[in-house]
This record gives structure tokens, C-alpha cells and sequence, in this order.
């Protein structure tokens, strides 16, 4: 282990910590790309995490105590289509797990940073009052586990990701997810929930190039992402699409890891019956919305019935998005309804 792991020191009035000895980026990015292409030679890890894959809603109501593990990881994931690409993740997954609690209820956050990782991780918690969100108490050295506990304050949905600097380089890579804390009444019961969120890759190599593409700090700082993803992957959700039937009350609980794009969130074909801006879930839902704003480092939840079987293409309606890895599909399966869609077209 190399000396830039054995020394720490916080920045004034800042949430993380810093590695005192920090080379530079090109070093890092150098560092795993090696790292990146002797993982490809046992084939790469499916990071995409499923939509499906979520906690089940909150059952009880008194305040409990939840212990969330979290192991960070560097490995290689597919891209797209014949493209990989070094991941740094949460659990081997982008986003990292859904972490579902009510709120008084006590969480103890245990992080452990894979020993084969060439990098510092942690985890900043946007539900945890508390310095940092918890980055600080959670910063580790491959091999090393750190934890933490807090008290869940506020209901909502919230962001979590990694928060060693560079913070943006850490997060573009794949490191973030959603925590949602509900409210002591929970959230009204519908048929079906997803859990989606976007972000940006940012590669030396342009859009399309075949093999394993490597990362590009510059163009993260240009802001002048190569790939746009929901769950980690070019056209993800179009190879693992949300799947429900005619008649089904759908949830979305969507965020943006970014680390730098605001999306534009629309399914079309639908429109969001509630939609809970900012994430709020104590705040009056707002009806009938065809599109709803989402920051980096934000979320927000969207319900809609599905009344007509079809494909559902979900997409930031910053269109030119979809061209570089940006779609996902709904599935609805079920009975034609011509009352309400009729494509008159069909014999």
C-alpha cells in the first residue's frame, strides 16, 4: 500500500476527507485502467442494478435499528455493446443498493473497501444529519472497514454517494444511490415499484469505440460526458425493462447520481399521476405532470396507472440523450383499451 493511503486530513469546513499524499489524476485514472484490463481477462461483472430490486415497503411502526453493509468495489462492467469500462461501485452494482427505513428509526452504516481497490471510498449519506453525511467517519483504505450510526430525522427520498475527492471523479464512476426514509404513515400502496437512477460516463474514447474505454477527468471537468445511463449502462433498462400489467399502480423512485446533469424525467406515453418533488413525501404530491426537473444529487418519486399494454419508453427529455445511452423500457402487458387508445391503423 502506497503512502497516499496512510495519511488524512480534513479540508476546513468541509464534509470528507482527503488523501494527504494525493498524485495526480492522470496517475489515478492510470492506475485503474491497469486495474481495469486484468479484471476484463475473467469477462466483466453485470453492474446494472435491477429496477425491480427494491426493499419492500415499510410494515411496521415503531422506531427499529437496521444495520446497511456497503463494500465498495472497482470492477469491470459492460458499457454498452461490446464496450467496458471501470466501474467503481457500491456492492458491484450502479446504483449501489436501495435503502429503505422509516423514519426515527436508528441505521448503523458499516463500509468496507475491497482490498483489491486502488482507491480511497466512503459514503455521504444526503438523510443523515450529521458532519459529512457520514463521510468522514466512513473514509477507507482498501482492506479497511469504518461505520457509523444515525438517526433517520427527516422522511424522503435522498441521495447517498461517494464523497472522496476528487468527489465528481468518484460519483461519475458509478458510486450512488438512494436511501428512502418514510414517513411514519408510509406512502399510499400501489401494485408496482422500480427504483431508477441517471448518470454520466465520462471516456477518453469517443461514443461507440469497441473494447475497454478508460476515463476522462478532463472531460469531466469540461462536463462533456461520453454516455448518459439509467442503473449504470447504455440502454440498460432496454435489456432489463420494468415490466407490469394493464391496470397496475406504478412507482418510480428515480434520482440523479450525475455527478453534473439535470435531467428532465418523462415516461412516454404517461403521465405522472403524483409526483413528489425534491423527494419530499410529506409534502402534498403534485397531479397531472407530464415532465418533472431532477438536480444531481437530488430525487423525487412519480406514480401513474397503466391503462394500455404497450412499451414505455422512459427518457430525459433532453432528447439528445437518448443518442448516447439514455432509454429505458416499461413493459405493460394486458388487455387492449380502445376507450382510452386506439391505433386505428391496426386491422
Amino acid at each position: 500500500m502506497t503512502t497516499r493511503y496512510l495519511k488524512t486530513t480534513l479540508l476546513a469546513g468541509a464534509a470528507f476527507a482527503v488523501a494527504a499524499a494525493f498524485p495526480a489524476q492522470g496517475q489515478y485514472a492510470g492506475e485503474a485502467a491497469d486495474a481495469g484490463q486484468a479484471l476484463d481477462e475473467a469477462g466483466p461483472v453485470n453492474i446494472v442494478a435491477d429496477p425491480a430490486g427494491l426493499p419492500a415497503p415499510i410494515d411496521y411502526d415503531e422506531p427499529r435499528r437496521h444495520l446497511v453493509e456497503l463494500e465498495t468495489t472497482e470492477v469491470v462492467g459492460q458499457l454498452a455493446d461490446g464496450t467496458t469500462y471501470t466501474y467503481w461501485t457500491f456492492n458491484d452494482q450502479v446504483p449501489g443498493p436501495m435503502i429503505r427505513v422509516r423514519v426515527g428509526d436508528t441505521v448503523e452504516v458499516r463500509l468496507t473497501n475491497d482490498e483489491d481497490s486502488q482507491m480511497l471510498h466512503n459514503v455521504d449519506f444526503h438523510a443523515v444529519t450529521g458532519p459529512g453525511g457520514g463521510a468522514e467517519a466512513t473514509l477507507a483504505a482498501p482492506g479497511e472497514t469504518k461505520s457509523f450510526v444515525f438517526q433517520a430525522l427527516n422522511p424522503g427520498v435522498y441521495v447517498y454517494h461517494c464523497a472522496t475527492p476528487m468527489v465528481a471523479q468518484h460519483i461519475a464512476n458509478g458510486m450512488y444511490g438512494l436511501i428512502v426514509v418514510e414517513p411514519e404513515d408510509g406512502l399510499p400502496e400501489v401494485d408496482r415499484e422500480f427504483y431508477v437512477m441517471q448518470g454520466e460516463i465520462y471516456t477518453e474514447e469517443d461514443f461507440g469505440t469497441p473494447g475497454h474505454l478508460t476515463e476522462s477527468v478532463e472531460r469531466l471537468l469540461d462536463e462533456d460526458p461520453e454516455y448518459y445511463v439509467f442503473n449504470g449502462a447504455a440502454g440498460a433498462l432496454r435489456d432489463n425493462p420494468l415490466q407490469a400489467e394493464v391496470g397496475d399502480e406504478v412507482r418510480i423512485f428515480f434520482g440523479v447520481g450525475g455527478p453534473n446533469k439535470t435531467s428532465s424525467f418523462h415516461v412516454i406515453g404517461e403521465i405522472f399521476d403524483r409526483m413528489y418533488p425534491f423527494g419530499s413525501v410529506t409534502s402534498e404530491p403534485v397531479t397531472d405532470v407530464q415532465t418533472t426537473t431532477v438536480a444531481p444529487g437530488g430525487a423525487t418519486v412519480v406514480d401513474f396507472e397503466v391503462e394500455v399494454p404497450g412499451d414505455y419508453i422512459l427518457v430525459d427529455h433532453a432528447l439528445s440523450r437518448v443518442e448516447r445511452g439514455l432509454a429505458g423500457i416499461l413493459q405493460v402487458t394486458g388487455e387492449e383499451n380502445p376507450e382510452v387508445f386506439e391505433d386505428l391503423n391496426e386491422e
